[in-house]
């Protein structure tokens, strides 16, 4: 027997702007808001398939420094440039945690700051 990951807690301020961000980076959905103003989302088939949900819940403390895990992305229906294009227009920006340039990868933040990798490969 073997543990997975179900969820992935998220700390942010804005717990509905980061919700929606990666709904849209993820083409995931809201699940579950709760009282205490925490949102999950995840795929459309919901909680428990091989996905993890990931779940934002507020906090007033702002992000410091860099994260010790972060996500890794792949597009899915087009090419790395492309996705990348789209990921800048959804609110991502461009991060510096001192790769050197020559990496395959894009190094991105969201809007509360927290880093994610797209890669090159695309997933079907």
């Amino acid at each position: 027997m073997a543990c997975r990951i179900s969820e992935l807690i998220i700390p942010c301020r804005d717990v509905q702007r980061l919700a929606a961000f990666w709904c849209e980076v993820l083409d995931f959905v809201v699940l579950d808001p709760d009282d205490g103003g925490a949102v999950e989302i995840g795929p459309r088939e919901g909680f428990g398939g091989l996905q993890p949900t990931l779940v934002f819940v507020p906090t007033s403390e702002a992000k410091a420094g860099k994260l010790r895990m972060h996500f890794d992305v792949n597009a899915t229906d087009r090419d790395q440039d492309a996705e990348l294009e789209r990921l800048l227009k959804l609110g991502a920006r461009p991060a510096d945690i001192g790769q050197s340039g020559d990496e395959q990868w894009h190094v991105l933040a969201d809007p509360e700051g927290n880093e994610f990798c797209l890669l090159r490969a695309r997933l079907s």
